[in-house]
């Protein structure tokens, strides 16, 4: 068989992704029209030697919907193609023997029933029964998961493979990509050594030789390869088909019966990072070296939990190479720096748990322009350049590969490759105790320590150490003054004759108001929010874009392809021009009145309003807007100038209490004042007036916006799902986001962002409750309300309106 000139899609990379994205777009008629071409042979690389694990849930909704998904295809995917998958059902047991851990299992089990995923909580005789072979002395308990189950990889991949040519793809082995064409920056094509392929789409399914493959592109992929452990016994007595895959995440552990023998494999703390020099050309079905003293504590431990490993042999010691990300998140969608170039790469040892969800979703995404799920989690425009970097990449994937069965602890941070990118203030702030977390790269303070007390996290799953620290800082800012780093914001100039016109058309919200900052969201055709930001314009022609530092690549390129042709707009990225400051609380105006000239009176200075002033030696741009509901000023500073700023700022301010203040109190604010957080309370999937943010549109300003039509036929009807701010009745109780909400019994919502409400005096979260019928002031006052904590169910009170300053008066003073 000979290459084709020409079609519609190239996929580079036989493994079972690749596969799995040729067999859906199959599925969706455009298998004619698609070739996958694989370097060495199918599976090469990683999938061959995968342990097979399936699971049917992950950490989310939409990421659960495409485990389930894979599930379900196994299920029928060798009656279809005829061909084996050694697809089977036993389920799986995750066992606890901490208190902790114990805690995450149940907080898990709570989300995941609410996605309808069947999970049953065990206790120690309950986990006994399940594995016989267990030693379960200092086990408390265990969740069982019925419809886990596990395969052969390298079958199933052979299927998928079938299952696509039997729609037309063409797949063709030993034959490499030397070159993916590149012309006006989107994919042509690729070259191979048997000739050139024209194509519309690219996908990039390499697995660990995805990075390099992006590293020629200028597209960001960044993913590492791991060494990754299992050892295979001799058989085994009591090793039975019928066993689920056990795993002992408080050991590092995961056990898997495989033919009457045992297959025992880690996620280890500290992971050995492999091919940092390259890999090389001919590298295909290769095991790299053993390393018996690098998992010998695992092997220890599991003697401990199945004490009859003591007593037979090891047949197999494998090591082999798998990727691992900069954040532990799988990379799939279409990379924003070159047109149709698509990437599903990046595993985290889910490759086959995800490889039938995430090659369905990638093919819709090529197919229909959109994904068909929210996948903000794993799409590649959550990532930053600097994460590519060798220096960054290398030490956090070790410590990513361990996260995998590591606690995950609420406000848990990456400890590796940090202190990447600080902001103007951090030495003053580090000075004044702060805690730093990071985000895209950006060290910010998350909370400060009173002096004598450490800045660090003592993670548990009830109230952290720094929890009084925060209730300080609220306190500080509801009643006072307080001092937010806001740097990190994203800021990019649109400049240019048509600079007006692109915001209009992309902003639901009317944008051309001089001196004023607008709040708006961006929004697709179907109504859904894909960005939520500010923006202010500067002169006629010269706008300001702020938004947060965790979409900053995804909103540029939202904004850069929605440029038509002939329109004469520039768009430059000024977030390290300027550093920012919230000067946040009641008193913040006394404060800022003593180091400026400028008028800051409500009269003088009203709500959203936004000015050049001087503030002690620097000209700001000042803008009267608040993320935690109170009166206040972000000032946007020129970077040179900041440090000056702030030492002013907290000398004039030392009489009225001054204080730094963390990202814990700011999201605490936020959610007393029932705030919206994209990528968390709303996103591509959520549709304004949902989310409750019918109010930011500017329904009859000239040219409409986009998603415009979608958004009023939905006010035509009744909206059957709609954001809900809630507290616990309990003061005790803590909620961190994905409970369950329940309306007189009935599950009707999941809680998508959480935190403490300090002034509030209890929890507060938000989500969207659901009722066909439409959800209204008189179905929340008439329901009685529950959100489920660890497989327990307590009351809350739930409200449409913010329960802090409903109205906004605080702000508007």
């Amino acid at each position: 068989m000979s290459l084709p000139t020409e079609v519609r899609v190239v996929i580079i990379g036989g493994g079972i992704l690749g596969c799995s994205i040729a067999y859906h777009l199959g599925k969706l008629g455009w298998g004619k029209d698609t070739v996958l071409l694989e370097r060495k042979k199918l599976t090469s690389g990683t999938t061959w030697h995968a342990a097979g694990l399936v699971r049917a849930s992950l950490y989310s909704e939409s990421l659960t919907k495409l485990a389930k998904y894979t599930t379900e295809l196994y299920q029928t995917l060798e009656k279809e193609t005829e061909q084996a998958t050694g697809f089977v059902q036993p389920g799986s047991l995750s066992v606890a023997t901490s208190e902790a851990r114990w805690e995450e299992f149940r907080r898990g089990a709570d989300m995941l029933q609410s996605f309808e995923v069947e999970c049953i909580e065990l206790d120690r005789a309950g986990v006994q029964e399940k594995w016989p072979l267990l030693n379960t002395d200092d086990v408390i308990g265990g969740i069982f998961y019925p419809k886990d189950g596990k395969c052969n990889p390298a079958d199933t991949t052979m299927a998928l493979a079938r299952g696509a040519r039997m729609q037309g793809a063409k797949i063709f082995e030993d034959t490499k990509v030397e070159e993916v064409l590149v012309e006006n920056g989107r994919v042509t094509g690729v070259r191979t050594p048997d000739g050139i392929i024209k194509a519309q789409y690219v996908v990039c399914a390499a697995g660990m030789w995805s990075r390099e493959i992006g590293q020629k592109l200028g597209v960001n992929i960044p993913l590492h390869a791991c060494e990754h452990f299992y050892i295979v016994t001799e058989p085994m007595e009591g090793m039975t088909p019928d066993l689920p895959v056990m795993r002992d995440m408080d050991a590092c552990a995961y056990y898997k019966e495989d033919a009457g023998k045992l297959l025992l494999g880690a996620f280890e703390p500290k992971a050995k990072p492999w091919g940092m020099n390259g890999i090389r050309e001919d590298f295909a079905f290769d095991e790299l070296p053993e390393d018996f003293d690098h998992f010998a504590t695992i092997l220890e431990g599991a003697m401990h939990r199945v004490p009859s490993l003591q007593k037979v042999g090891i047949r197999k010691f494998f090591n082999g190479p798998e990727s691992f990300t900069a954040d532990q998140r799988y990379i799939l969608g279409p990379a924003p720096e070159l047109k149709n170039f698509f990437v599903a790469a990046g595993f985290n040892s889910i490759g086959i748990q995800s490889g039938g969800g995430a090659g369905m979703a990638l093919a819709h995404w090529i197919v229909e322009g959109e994904a068909p799920l929210d996948l903000w989690d794993v799409d590649i425009r959550r990532l930053q350049p600097h994460m590519s970097r060798k220096s960054f990449l290398v030490p956090r994937v070790s410590e990513a590969l361990g996260l995998l069965y590591a606690m995950h602890w609420p406000y848990r941070q990456f400890e590796s490759s940090r202190n990447v990118r600080q902001t103007a203030f951090y030495e003053d702030w580090k000075s004044l105790g702060a805690c730093f977390g990071e985000v895209a790269g950006w060290e910010r303070p998350n909370w400060y320590a009173p002096k004598g007390v450490k800045a660090e996290y003592e993670y548990s799953y009830g109230r952290q150490n720094w929890f009084p620290y925060a209730a300080a800082d609220v306190k500080a800012t509801r009643e006072g003054v307080a001092l937010y780093d806001l740097s990190t914001f994203a800021k990019f100039l649109v400049v240019g004759k048509h600079a007006e016109t692109l915001l209009q058309r992309v902003s639901c919200a009317d944008i051309a108001q001089a001196g004023k900052a607008v709040y708006t969201q961006w929004l697709n055709e179907k109504g859904g929010i894909e960005a939520d930001l500010t923006i202010f314009r500067i002169t006629d022609t010269k706008f300001m874009v702020v938004t947060a530092a965790a979409t900053s690549t995804r909103d540029w390129h939202y904004l850069k392809d929605r440029v038509q042709p002939g329109e004469d707009v520039e768009l430059v990225d000024m977030t390290t021009s300027y550093a920012t400051l919230g000067v946040m609380g009641p008193k913040s105006r006394e404060l800022l009145q003593r180091l400026t000239d400028a008028d800051l009176s409500n009269a003088g200075f009203p709500f959203g309003a936004t000015k050049h002033i001087e503030v002690g030696n620097a000209k700001v741009r000042a803008t009267r807007i608040s993320y935690v509901g109170e009166l206040g000023w972000e000032l946007y500073i020129p970077t040179e100038f900041a440090r000056g700023v702030l030492h002013a700022v907290l000398e004039a301010g030392a009489d009225l209490g001054v204080r730094p203040a963390g990202m814990h109190a700011m999201d605490a604010c936020r959610i007393e004042k029932a705030y919206r957080h994209w990528g968390h309370d709303i996103g591509i999937k959520d549709t304004i007036l949902e989310a409750g943010l019918g109010f930011t549109c500017a329904f009859d300003k000239k040219g409409g916006f986009i998603g415009r039509d979608a958004v009023l036929k939905q006010k035509e009807g009744k909206l059957g799902r709609r954001m809900v701010q809630f507290k616990m009745q309990d003061p005790a109780l803590l909620l961190y986001h994905n409970e369950p909400i329940y309306r007189n019994g009935a599950l009707v919502g999941l809680v998508t962002s959480a935190n403490y409400g300090h002034h509030l005096g209890g929890a507060i979260g938000m989500g969207y409750v659901h009722n066909k019928d439409g959800v209204d002031a008189a179905f929340i006052a008439e329901g009685k309300f529950e959100i489920g904590v660890a497989l327990k169910r307590y009351p809350a009170t739930a409200s449409l309106t913010p329960m802090y300053d409903p109205k906004s008066a605080r702000m508007r003073v």
